[in-house]
C-alpha cells in the first residue's frame, strides 16, 4: 500500500513542480490573477489554480526587415536594421502587451520609416550613429511601459536607386580628382619656392655656378650612353678675350 503512496506523492510532485531556468523569470498567476514574480529554480505551482508564464530575460538581437522610406529630399531608399533589446520587467512583458516579440518588431520598422522620411540623403549616409540613437531613444521610450529596454540600434544596409549610386560614384570621382590637383599644384609651388632659393644662393656666391655646372656634368658623364654638350660661361669667354688682349 506504502508504494502506491509513494508513487501518487511523486506523480503529484512532477506535476506541481515547474522549473525556472538561470535566464528566465516565471510570472505566477493564481486563478488567472498575477500574483508573483518567480526566481530561477523549482516552484511549486498548483493545476487548476495557477500557471506560470516563463519569459526569456536575455538579450534579443532582431533582424528589423528592409523597408522601403523616402527621405526628406524626396529620395526612395531601402534601409534595414538590427535592434538589441531584453526584457527589463517580466510582468508588464506579459501583461502589457500581447505578444512583445511581435510588437518590438513592428515598432522598430515604423519607427525606422518615420526617421528616415526627416532627413535627407547626405545626412542619412553622414549620420548612421546619430540616426541610429535616435531610432533606439524613440523605441526604447514607446516600449518602457512593455517593459523593455532597447539597448542599441544598428543600421545595416542602406539601398539606393541605381541612378543615384552612378551620380555618388561621379561625385567622389570628381572630389578625388579636385584634391590630387590641389595636391599637384602645392607641390608645383613649393619646388617652385626651392627653386628660387637655390638661384639666389648660387648668384650670391661667385664661381658657385660654375661648381654646380662641373658637378652636373660629372653626375651626367657617369653613364657612357649619354652625350653632354658643354655650353661654355660667357664669364669664361670674356676671360680669354681679355687674356689674348694682353698678349
Amino acid at each position: 500500500m506504502w508504494v502506491i503512496y509513494v508513487l501518487a506523492a511523486l506523480f503529484l510532485l512532477i506535476v506541481f513542480l515547474k522549473q525556472v531556468n538561470q535566464y528566465e523569470r516565471g510570472v505566477m498567476f493564481t486563478m488567472g490573477r498575477f500574483t508573483s514574480i518567480k526566481e530561477p529554480g523549482w516552484r511549486i505551482v498548483v493545476p487548476v489554480f495557477q500557471s506560470i508564464r516563463k519569459v526569456d530575460m536575455r538579450v534579443k538581437a532582431v533582424d528589423v526587415p528592409s523597408q522601403k522610406a523616402i527621405t526628406k529630399d524626396n529620395i526612395s531608399v531601402g534601409v534595414n536594421a538590427v535592434i538589441y533589446y531584453k526584457v527589463a520587467d517580466a510582468s508588464k512583458a506579459i501583461l502589457e502587451v500581447e505578444n512583445f516579440y511581435y510588437a518590438v518588431s513592428q515598432l522598430a520598422q515604423t519607427t525606422m520609416r518615420n526617421v528616415v522620411g526627416g532627413v535627407e540623403l547626405d545626412e542619412l549616409l553622414s549620420e548612421r550613429e546619430s540616426i541610429s540613437e535616435k531610432i533606439r531613444s524613440i523605441v526604447d521610450t514607446t516600449s518602457d511601459p512593455w517593459g523593455i529596454k532597447v539597448d542599441n540600434v544598428e543600421l545595416k544596409d542602406i539601398v539606393l536607386p541605381e541612378d543615384m549610386e552612378r551620380t555618388i560614384a561621379k561625385q567622389a570621382e570628381a572630389e578625388r580628382e579636385r584634391r590630387a590637383v590641389i595636391i599637384q599644384s602645392q607641390g608645383e609651388v613649393a619646388a617652385a619656392e626651392n627653386m628660387a632659393k637655390a638661384a639666389a644662393m648660387l648668384s650670391a656666391s661667385p664661381g658657385a655656378l660654375h661648381l654646380r655646372t662641373l658637378q652636373s656634368i660629372n653626375d651626367i658623364s657617369s653613364d657612357q650612353s649619354n652625350t653632354v654638350v658643354f655650353a661654355v660661361p660667357l664669364e669664361i669667354l670674356r676671360a680669354l678675350e681679355g687674356l689674348k688682349k694682353n698678349q
